[in-house]
């Protein structure tokens, strides 16, 4: 059944090539400039960043392909319009679990985006002159950690934005919540800036919140920037924020659906 609301939610997604066409024309020009940006600061001393420059490349790269998977503030308006306006009651007459819907089809909303986007962008990065383009990545070990990583990253972004979902529930407006969580998470998640960027004493903190464990983790593991011990340790965590999130994601649910009122016929 779910498998099945995936499916229909991944081929609605697939409708909107337009809006693919003007996005990935926007993420050309934002991954030029970025790089070009990083490259001003490198060219003063490159030695006193934590991160080589092409594994940065590597990153902004990937950050722009894969931009509907792991930012935040990509939301399904459907199922905030479902809760709000009462029609969840619909939903609850489904013989399934309404938590584990709203996830496949939130997950199969990003894929289908992200389907359309990608190839197109990583081809173009992929065919600029080194260190500006996207290299390979590091090893065939980091190449099949970052897959590990990668779908771990897409399933901790669900599950966050699942919370956010369940918000509804308890709020009257969304709105604040939102833009709360899409600020907060696009600066703590090295949407902004990669973490390591970041002074030491913050990072350390920061690194070990759920919002590090979303495309900071994949894009480092792809250009060698995380390695070893260290990276199985990240790779741990975002199995831990998972099951955590989730976990909360289906109690407040529960709780919530056992004191919804919805009003009228």
């Amino acid at each position: 059944m779910y498998l099945a609301f995936f499916k229909m939610k991944f081929l609605t997604g697939l409708q909107y090539r337009a809006a693919a066409a003007a996005g990935m024309a926007t993420q050309f020009v934002w991954g030029i400039f970025g790089i070009l940006l990083y490259k001003a600061f490198y060219e003063t001393n490159a030695s006193a960043f934590p991160m080589d420059f092409q594994a940065l490349a590597s990153y902004i790269w990937l950050q722009q392909a894969f931009l509907s998977l792991y930012f935040v503030w990509i939301f399904e308006e459907d199922i905030f319009q479902t809760i709000t306006s009462g029609g969840v009651v619909y939903e609850l007459c489904r013989p399934m679990d309404l938590y584990t819907m709203w996830f496949s089809r939130s997950v199969a909303n990003r894929v289908s985006q992200a389907v359309l986007r990608c190839l197109p962008v990583l081809l173009f990065a992929s065919i600029l002159k080194r260190p500006y383009g996207i290299g390979l990545p590091v090893s065939i070990h980091a190449a099949f950690w970052f897959f590990i990583s990668f779908f771990l990253a897409l399933f901790t972004v669900v599950a966050f934005t699942m919370l956010i979902y369940i918000s509804a529930f308890y709020t009257i407006q969304t709105n604040g919540i939102r833009t709360l969580a899409g600020g907060l998470v696009e600066f703590l998640s090295g949407a902004t800036i990669p973490l390591p960027f970041l002074p030491d004493g913050v990072r350390t903190v920061v690194e070990l919140l759920p919002l590090a464990s979303m495309q900071n983790v994949p894009f480092r593991v792809y250009g060698g920037d995380l390695s070893g011990n260290e990276m199985y340790a990240k790779i741990a965590l975002q199995l831990f924020w998972i099951i955590v999130m989730v976990m909360l994601g289906k109690w407040l649910t529960s709780r919530a659906l056992r004191r919804v009122v919805v009003q009228g016929g």
